[in-house]
């Protein structure tokens, strides 16, 4: 029992908890934090009142990390006990602000002379999906971006490409070159039968029109592979 005269601390201990996070943040950056702090960052905003610590751990635990997390769809978020709307969509904002910046990086200038910005903006967009996707990065006669665009969404293993369509977006754009990206949601980036039997058939199509397919890029958890490097085109 507390004697008289003797003052009781009345503020939550989650606001200790935040004031030290935000210090350590503005002092050593978003490098000294592990994922789920960094995360509990995040959810400060959505969150105003109450202990963040136990859902970024739990988003951790089920999705993996924090770049998982964030790619996450937001049905898939909301399945985690304390997960409502407000809480989906600002993990969302976050998810779009990073690709945006990352865009941003491989806009207006050659893109094959950033590459390693393009392989890093085509993970954080795609390599976490649960579905497959088919996305076309459009180039000029300099190798810059047109237009970046998802042409097709399939399942959990398998995208229809439809060539036609391909050509058709292309001599819309007035694109010189493209680069094809999908990933595969199983994490393994290995590239399977269909998906070189996909690529040659699109090279022989675009060929004829003048039209070059500099790399397809499969990405997933695990890496990627690109199809250049591996001698496959």
């Amino acid at each position: 029992m507390p004697g008289f005269g003797d003052v009781q601390d009345s503020t939550p201990h989650f606001l200790g908890h935040r004031e030290r996070l935000k210090e350590r943040f503005r002092e050593h950056g978003g490098q000294a934090l592990p994922d789920y702090e960094l995360l509990e960052m995040v959810l400060f905003r959505a969150i105003r009142r109450g202990d963040t610590k136990p859902i970024a751990k739990l988003l951790i635990a089920r999705f993996g990390s924090f770049a998982e997390v964030l790619s996450a769809p937001p049905d898939r978020l909301m399945e985690v006990p304390g997960v409502g709307e407000a809480v989906a969509t600002e993990i969302k904002i976050v998810h779009a602000a990073a690709l945006r910046l990352m865009r941003g990086a491989v806009l207006n200038r050659p893109l094959l002379s950033s590459w390693s910005a393009v392989l890093d903006y085509v993970r954080a967009a795609m390599a976490f999906s649960d579905i497959e996707q088919f996305r076309i990065l459009f180039l000029d006669k300099k190798n810059q971006l047109i237009a970046d665009e998802v042409q097709q969404q399939g399942t959990v293993d398998h995208t229809p490409v439809y060539t036609r369509e391909v050509i058709k977006r292309a001599l819309e754009l007035g694109a010189s070159a493209i680069v094809l990206v999908h990933n595969h949601p199983s994490g393994d980036p290995s590239p399977s039968a269909a998906d070189i039997e996909m690529t040659r058939t699109l090279i022989d199509a675009t060929q004829r029109l003048g039209l070059t397919i500099h790399d397809h890029v499969i990405v997933g958890r695990k890496g990627h592979v690109s199809f250049r490097a591996s001698g496959l085109i």
